[in-house]
């Protein structure tokens, strides 16, 4: 079955009534509110316009010398989470290929377990959080559909292998065809998976490029019946996730997720984050990233 023959639902209760995000008004929250390097992602994403190389250096700053990014959490351990989040920051600044976005997708890469999935290093145990404990299989799989989505989409971005770079994932298309394998077989027959909810969008997002369009979309058929619960900064990860991927915005996930979104703007543009009003800039940015 191809995408454009997968069935509509609609469980939200979304009318035919045209629900529109303020754009403008999030972009004013983030010249208001953003920090030097968020104001560098918003040119990014809204004209492609370069960051100067101080703000560039900003962003890298505290990379390890193996490649990741230690947590706030990890002390000087690289963490697989923290890793995955420096390089969605470098990807919203165009910055995936540069020296220091190579050596962390390769380091993401090599730390690939034979199984296909991700875990942090067994010295984080007493420290990590629960959705990255080592040896917790829900983490297991939340890391791995992270490790796999950055890999896939910046591949291409991050360095050139030659003439197969066409494929997914350009030169890291045997690590992520290999982590999208396991994604695949962690699926109930119901398009439920036993982890955390951002493993549902973070797989179909890998899945979906990898052309497993029925496994993509028995996900997206539980996150849309799921889309009422979801908070708005979860709401705007789905939605830049899925779009990252090329998923259609037209395609009825990424519909409900707009409403949802419209419905929870702030009257000040911006949009509330899990972590506290610090992280509402990365939230809007977020939103912006999925629709703009």
């Amino acid at each position: 079955m191809s995408p454009a023959e997968l069935p509509r639902r609609n469980p939200a209760g979304v009318g035919s009534v045209v629900v529109v995000v303020d754009l403008d008004a999030a972009i004013g929250f983030v010249v208001a509110h953003g920090d030097a390097v968020e104001r560098a992602r918003l040119n990014w994403l809204r004209a492609g316009t370069p960051p100067a190389p101080e703000i560039l250096d900003s962003a890298e700053v505290g990379q390890a010398p193996d490649g990741g990014w230690p947590a706030v959490w990890a002390g000087d351990v690289t963490s697989v989470d923290a890793t995955c989040f420096r390089l969605g920051e470098l990807d919203d600044l165009g910055a995936l290929g540069r020296p220091a976005a190579r050596r962390a997708l390769d380091w993401l890469a090599a730390g690939q377990r034979r199984d296909g999935c991700w875990e942090e290093d067994p010295a984080l145990a007493d420290t990590a959080p629960a959705w990255a404990r080592p040896g917790d299989p829900e983490a297991r799989l939340y890391l791995t559909a992270n490790a796999a989505f950055r890999l896939s989409v910046a591949g291409l971005d991050a360095r050139a292998a030659g003439p197969l770079d066409h494929r997914v994932g350009g030169a890291y298309a045997g690590v992520v065809h290999a982590a999208a394998r396991a994604l695949a077989a962690a699926l109930r027959p119901d398009g439920t998976w036993p982890s955390y909810l951002p493993v549902g969008w973070l797989s179909a997002a890998v899945l979906h490029l990898q052309q497993a369009y029925d496994e993509a979309a028995r996900i997206r058929a539980v996150l849309d019946e799921r889309m009422r619960e979801l908070s708005p900064a979860d709401v705007a990860w789905l939605a830049a996730t899925l779009r990252r991927a090329d998923v259609p915005a037209a395609e009825w996930t990424l519909v409900a997720a707009r409403h949802r979104l419209a419905a929870t703007q702030r009257s000040d543009g911006g949009w509330d984050s899990d972590g506290g009003h610090q992280f509402d800039v990365h939230t809007t940015l977020a939103v912006v990233r999925a629709f703009r």
